[in-house]
């Protein structure tokens, strides 16, 4: 079974970092592009950042350029996710997929939330 588990979420003060982690099982994720996704309450899913199969090329949404990096570990079948002078607009459920997005391939995802 393909899973891909997302890890690394937790409650951060603005200003502050969290490191995510997606580990895919089941298949091996690294001849795919893929992306870092989130969702806040009341909120479309919208992507936040993207990488092409070998690490080469990455795209940031706007309101992340400059503060979260993504990148991967084709060894380790695991992408992440550096998210650095996080905002309280940054809470959401984060999750991973291929890119484009497969509805197969959606995990729980893993809450941040950034609040004093």
């Amino acid at each position: 079974q393909v899973r891909l588990v997302e890890s690394g979420g937790g409650l951060v003060q603005p200003g502050g970092s969290l490191r995510l982690s997606c580990a895919a099982s089941g298949r091996t994720f690294s001849n795919y592009n893929m992306g870092w996704f989130r969702q806040a309450p009341g909120k479309e899913r919208v992507i936040v950042a993207t990488i092409n199969w070998s690490g080469g090329s990455t795209y940031y949404a706007d309101s992340v350029k400059g503060r979260f990096t993504i990148s991967r570990d084709n060894a380790k079948n695991t992408i992440y996710l550096q998210m650095n002078s996080l905002k309280p607009e940054d809470t959401a459920a984060y999750y991973c997929n291929i890119n484009p997005p497969h509805a197969n391939f959606w995990g729980q995802g893993t809450q941040v939330t950034v609040s004093s």
